[in-house]
């Protein structure tokens, strides 16, 4: 993709070519000559089959868009599930990481299926998350070029991701296809692989639709498609420990262990007049985790190594990644937890964090 200004989706133009409409996008060179009662058939029977029950919202078909050939599938997402939150709020965190990842390149990227199919913006994703450079045309217009370039870049990505035991849920026809499903699964496993500084939304399911031509008539039917789970799970790096039985199947006993935390954590932080009731937002920002290892460790951080009013998402991950370092230097273990987690009020994270502090320093007065 070039450094010009993205392409971005414009309204439904009144003679679109063929290529264009929806399921046409999708991939493959449709016939363009239909008898016109066939036509209005396979019009009649999409329309049917795109609007069963599971996705009451309306689709516009165009007559083209049901001309498959025999056995032929298309996928799609329910136009529901697109509107759902947790979906919405997935497109938008991964469109901003990319973005923000890309910033140098002056590549902004709007609408996934359209800035990255093409293998592009895949490639210069790549070669910025994984420091290397790939081996590809810069800029390929012809069809069989992109392909070239998709499977050089994914096959990139499988040789980082299959060590990982990450499964890998896409193609290069079917990223090339604009498949925003296996668009999705593949940007959420390079998130996770390289630990972006972002939070993706758990536990997100779409319906996908399937719609496939059988003796000239079409037939749909949905599939439960889950693009995240939790973070740790995806992240596949923790070890079920004493935290994850706590809040699994003891809630009683992890309200104790709360209130033991703030009372350590105040016992140290009072002699700043500071407070804590609250520790998953309290610790978010890193600035109390560092005061209390100055603290702790009986010294004064400088002001200049940190920030005390952090703003940014930036500069509390910062703090939180010096805190930390200062962990390391006090002779303890690297915390499980990512900076990224602490500050995104994942309570988990920063339970484990401070427990890791009350175990060593509980009687220091």
């Amino acid at each position: 993709m070039s450094s010009a200004p993205p392409r971005s989706p414009t309204p439904r133009a009144p003679k679109m070519k063929k290529d264009e409409s929806f399921l046409g996008k999708l991939g493959g060179t449709l016939a363009r000559k239909k008898k016109i009662r066939e036509v209005t058939d396979l019009q009649e029977e999409g329309k049917s089959a795109i609007n069963s029950p599971m996705a009451p919202a309306l689709v516009d078909i165009h007559p083209e868009d049901t001309q498959l050939e025999e056995n032929e599938e298309r996928t799609m997402i329910d136009p529901t599930s697109r509107e759902d939150p947790k979906f919405k709020e997935l497109v938008k965190v991964l469109l901003d990481w990319i973005n923000d990842v890309l910033a140098e390149e002056r590549i902004i990227v709007k609408q996934l299926e359209e800035d990255l199919y093409d293998g592009q913006v895949l490639q210069k994703l790549l070669e910025k998350l994984a420091l290397c450079k790939l081996n590809v045309a810069e800029v390929t217009q012809s069809e069989i070029g992109q392909k070239q370039k998709l499977q050089t870049v994914l096959e990139a990505v499988q040789d980082l991701l299959r060590p990982h035991g990450w499964p890998l849920r896409w193609n290069v026809d079917s990223i090339h296809g604009k498949n925003l499903v296996s668009i999705l699964h593949l940007l959420v496993s390079l998130a996770m692989h390289f630990r972006a500084p972002i939070h993706l939304p758990e536990h997100v399911t779409v319906q996908v639709v399937v719609v496939r031509k059988r003796e000239g008539l079409l037939h749909s039917s949905h599939i439960s498609e889950e693009l995240t789970t939790t973070t740790e799970l995806m992240m596949g790096r923790f070890e079920r420990d004493a935290f994850d039985t706590l809040f699994d199947h003891a809630p009683d006993k992890l309200n104790l262990v709360k209130k033991s935390l703030i009372t350590f954590v105040n016992k140290h932080l009072n002699k700043l007049n500071l407070e804590v009731t609250d520790l998953e937002t309290q610790f978010a920002d890193g600035v109390y985790l560092v005061l209390l290892l100055g603290l702790l460790e009986d010294y004064f951080v400088p002001l200049h190594n940190f920030y005390l009013t952090p703003e940014s998402f930036d500069q509390k991950v910062h703090n939180v990644t010096f805190a930390f370092e200062l962990m390391l230097d006090g002779g303890l273990k690297k915390p499980k937890a990512r900076p990224e987690d602490v500050v995104n009020l994942d309570l988990k994270s920063t339970l484990r964090v401070l427990y890791t502090l009350f175990t060593k320093y509980k009687d220091v007065e």
